[in-house]
């Protein structure tokens, strides 16, 4: 069971990486909210150096694969993100992208440093924080844009899911009540912008 929502979790997380990536292209815009990325870049490339050092295992392969997405979405950001932020400056929106993504670098630090790697402290509540972060700010997004453009039905059901299949295992199987806490916001968060982007979707036809 634990196997396989793993794989499920991996899977769903895939779809939302490559919805973000096709969506960026289609609509000439970034799919996924910069403090999000900014906050999954980072952990992805301190996780998946730890297990790869550990050895080959599922979440590590699943993690290589989430980390070479995220730097294709961070790529597409760089190209498409400047339109949407009131800076006249290419230089400086370069700088501000470059110091956030540094700066969720030392969050992420600090969980390790606080947690250590061993039991996977670090990597879970890091983890589940940062969905919980991202499910508000892609509420966020689809109100400040006020349109359904860079998002998907999707893109927006496969993240629900990839978020609720660990907090099942790490929440629920683990008995782990900061998972489940932050697990249980996500739904919540995440089944309000389902509605909200079927809304706008609807209206917009």
């Amino acid at each position: 069971m634990e196997m396989f929502l793993t794989l499920l979790s991996g899977i769903c997380w895939c779809v939302v990486y490559e919805e973000c990536i096709r969506l960026a292209v289609k609509d000439k815009t970034y799919a996924m909210p910069f403090w999000a990325l900014a906050l999954n870049i980072t952990w992805e490339g301190i996780y998946t150096y730890q297990d790869l050092r550990a050895g080959v295992g599922v979440q590590g392969i699943v993690n290589v694969l989430w980390f070479c997405l995220d730097v294709v979405i961070l790529t597409l950001y760089f190209k498409y993100g400047k339109k949407h932020h009131d800076i006249d400056s290419s230089s400086l929106f370069y700088l501000w992208t470059i110091l956030g993504v540094a700066a969720m670098l030392v969050v992420q630090l600090a969980y390790v440093k606080e947690f250590g790697l061993e039991g996977h402290l670090s990597a879970q509540y890091s983890a589940f924080a940062q969905n919980l972060i991202m499910s508000i700010a892609f509420i966020h997004m689809l109100v400040k844009r006020g349109s359904a453009k860079g998002q998907s039905m999707l893109l927006a059901v496969a993240k629900w899911i990839g978020t609720l299949a660990p907090t099942i295992t790490m929440g629920i199987m683990s008995v782990n009540y900061v998972v489940l806490a932050c697990g249980i916001l996500c739904t919540v968060y995440d089944l309000i912008y389902i509605v909200l982007l079927y809304k706008v979707k609807k209206s917009s036809k």
